[in-house]
């Protein structure tokens, strides 16, 4: 097994399809842990670890409840406190953990010894509603179900902003100021996709959720790469990099993405045969736009 250090965190700035990069910061290997932090945006993409770095982010997005995923959520509302952050954040979950979610967060604070334990916010997401981020009010969240072995959402974090109605453009400003005071709906909320996170999963989430291909970063797993892992990977509730490769290219110019990030690696294996496994799997149109969390 290599030497692998799970606070030790991987730095990633990718193209977004937009004037602006994305930042992605974190760590991810099969059964040891996943976090990723996206500083610009104020969100954290699981918990299976927490770094210091990461308590001053407001959200966080638990994808499922395995302890390399989330084991972490109470030390970061914890940490988050210690350390004088006066505005509370905010965990999102699954809304089938949420009452397990609270069950288990006031156990761990009774066995710290606090009487009167006290929960984070913790908010449960029904799949494929789309709501504000709580302290982003220009991003919004939509969750939307995963196959995997558990209970499990992936995440689409979109810019979100309202648009002129069209039949209205070209309206002096002063018109438009009487319509909304009159009560009339002028605008619509448009959400644009900038980024999709998903924990765990198996291909069938690549090849039936066809949304997440829309995003301009897309962060999936590859948790299997040797030849002849395929069986285990589908009986595990994971995907092989070459399902991954094969959905690429039947989809083709209908990727839109422009950087799809591969993690959860296993840790039987070593970056320089997961770099070569990806080359010698990933189709050549797409390489340039796979980037790798090792």
């Amino acid at each position: 097994m290599p030497r692998i250090n799970a606070l030790e965190p991987v730095t990633l700035t990718l193209d977004a399809g937009t004037r602006d990069s994305m930042r992605l910061v974190g760590f991810s290997r099969s059964g040891l842990a996943t976090w990723l932090m996206l500083p610009e945006l104020d969100v954290l993409f699981d918990v299976g670890e927490c770094p210091l770095e990461a308590v001053r982010l407001g959200h966080v997005l638990l994808t499922h409840a395995h302890g390399d995923h989330a084991r972490c959520l109470p030390r970061h509302a914890a940490l988050r406190g210690m350390v004088g952050n006066p505005r509370p954040a905010v965990y999102y979950l699954p809304m089938e953990l949420l009452e397990p979610a609270r069950d288990w967060l006031t156990a761990s604070l009774r066995f710290e010894g606090k009487t009167r334990p006290r929960l984070p916010d913790l908010r449960g997401v029904n799949p494929d509603e789309l709501e504000l981020l709580a302290h982003r009010r220009d991003l919004s969240l939509r969750g939307f179900e995963v196959d995997h072995t558990v209970p499990s959402l992936g995440y689409t974090i979109h810019r979100y902003k309202r648009k002129l109605l069209p039949e209205l453009l070209g309206t002096p400003g002063h018109e438009l100021a009487r319509r909304r005071k009159a009560g009339e709906v002028i605008d619509a909320p448009v959400h644009q996709p900038l980024v999709t996170f998903i924990g765990d999963h198996t291909a069938r989430t690549l090849r039936e959720v066809a949304h997440i291909w829309d995003s301009p970063v897309l962060i999936i797993e590859a948790t299997f790469t040797a030849d002849g892992d395929e069986a285990m990977a589908a009986a595990r509730g994971h995907t092989h990099l070459c399902e991954v490769a094969r959905v690429l290219s039947d989809g083709g110019a209908a990727i839109a993405c422009s950087a799809i990030v591969l993690k959860h690696f296993s840790l039987r294996d070593e970056p320089e045969a997961i770099r070569a496994a990806v080359a010698r799997h990933i189709p050549a149109a797409f390489r340039e736009r796979v980037h790798l969390l090792i």
